[in-house]
């Protein structure tokens, strides 16, 4: 409690008790403040008490703990089984951004600065080495941006078969992007003798994905699918499946891990799947569906309020993407101000996706970061439908949208500028990626 609230308390207990327990407290937080000012493993250690005050006192600055947080997007940290969440102090969004495994995640400032900690007292220093990744650019179709497979095979004949180690396609992506065309890359992979791996990552949740899968491995080559655990179960973040067609394949991998794992993801996902059954489940699956159709057409008729649409991304089973085009020409900074403004009202996974953003990953520059494209034709804004969103959810979504969208129109309406972005949001300005 804060100084405000145990002198309430002497309203109704003994004020030196009342004082006595703040005294109590104060020795826990003087550990606390000590931890972060230097950063350094505690001479003494800690007892349980003051380490669990100080995992509590994380997780509510994750936006999951919010009391009001709105998420709208495939990783808002659901979690489908209390037991779960307590056995993870519902920490439960994980760490790092999309090409940058060490940033802070907006959404999740106590999981953030757990990482830091950890990080700073057990000097651990992380080392990534790989191959040189070469980037296919997408080709719009419509609304949609969709897999070149004309320039993939080109690619492939240009380095070489044998230099490409693998093609690596995904299901999962954010709209306008839709699902790669898994069937004509496996036929490739399969022609040109080329691994095939798949980033799965929400697709177990989506009949389609799964489906394009199947139908990869039939006609051509797709030797391993990958699908985070978070995303498709509702447990926290940190455990993936790899699965394939192939035993051999798959055990050969297992084979490859040079000591033992943590079997944290394990229990997460026993203890939810046996908490809610193959029917639970199930009617998840289905809720999520009707979740997507009533997010779909309400923000369609938002996007006509405000001479905007809804881009036509039809293969696209879970992700949505709404034009803000008129709002972009509102001024400069109107899309990205839209961006902080939605993340300042608490909501969560809507991406706000600019024209002509720059971001190097892995000595790579790709242009128009996030939007799957060097040149899309519009700003837009990202909004998915996944497992465990209920209709609230969409609903408080959009009033908030709508009341941050009223507000460029009256705006407009008055000449006024587009207000300046405060310091602590001007970060998140361009929206939120995911891993």
């Amino acid at each position: 409690m804060n100084v405000e609230n145990f002198g309430a308390s002497e309203r109704l207990v003994n004020a030196a008790y009342v004082r006595q327990g703040a005294q109590g407290r104060r020795a826990h937080e003087l550990c606390l403040r000590v931890l972060l000012e230097q950063g350094k493993c505690p001479e003494n250690g800690w007892d349980e008490s003051t380490i669990e005050l100080f995992l509590h006192e994380l997780a509510i600055m994750d936006s999951n703990n919010f009391l009001s947080n709105c998420g709208v997007g495939e990783r808002e940290g659901r979690v489908a089984s209390g037991l779960v969440a307590r056995r993870h102090y519902r920490l439960i969004h994980g760490i790092g951004r999309s090409g940058d495994i060490s940033a802070v995640q907006p959404k999740a400032a106590g999981s953030s600065l757990l990482n830091k900690l950890t990080n700073s007292i057990v000097l651990d220093i992380i080392k990534l080495a790989g191959f040189e990744p070469v980037v296919i650019e997408n080709v719009l179709e419509g609304d949609e941006l969709r897999t070149d497979v004309k320039a993939v095979e080109a690619k492939i004949q240009d380095l070489g078969a044998e230099n490409v180690l693998c093609v690596h396609s995904t299901t999962s992506c954010f709209a306008p992007r839709v699902p790669d065309r898994l069937e004509e890359l496996a036929v490739i992979c399969s022609n040109y003798d080329i691994p095939h791996i798949v980033n799965n990552a929400y697709g177990v949740q989506s009949s389609k994905c799964m489906h394009l899968i199947q139908e990869g491995a039939r006609v051509g080559r797709i030797d391993a699918f990958i699908q985070s655990l978070d995303k498709n179960f509702m447990v926290p973040v940190g455990g993936a499946v790899i699965a394939g067609f192939n035993d051999s394949f798959i055990q050969d991998i297992s084979k490859m891990y040079p000591g033992r794992a943590s079997a944290s993801p394990s229990l997460d996902v026993l203890i939810t799947l046996l908490s809610l059954g193959e029917s639970g489940y199930r009617q998840l699956l289905k809720e999520r569906k009707e979740m997507f159709s009533y997010l779909s057409s309400q923000l369609r008729k938002l996007a006509e309020v405000y001479n905007e649409r809804l881009l036509n991304t039809l293969h696209n089973p879970i992700s949505l993407a709404m034009s803000l085009e008129n709002l972009d020409k509102h001024s400069d900074m109107a899309v990205t101000q839209l961006g902080s403004m939605l993340f300042t009202r608490q909501v969560s996974g809507a991406r706000v996706v600019p024209l002509g953003s720059l971001q190097t990953v892995n000595n790579y520059t790709f242009k128009g970061f996030m939007s799957h494209a060097d040149n899309y034709p519009c700003a837009y804004l990202n909004a998915a439908s996944a497992i465990g969103m209920k209709k609230q959810d969409v609903d408080l979504f959009l009033k908030r949208l709508d009341k941050c969208m009223k507000t460029f129109r009256k705006e407009k309406s008055s000449g006024k500028d587009v207000p300046e972005m405060d310091n602590c949001t001007k970060h998140t300005s361009a929206g939120e990626t995911e891993d």
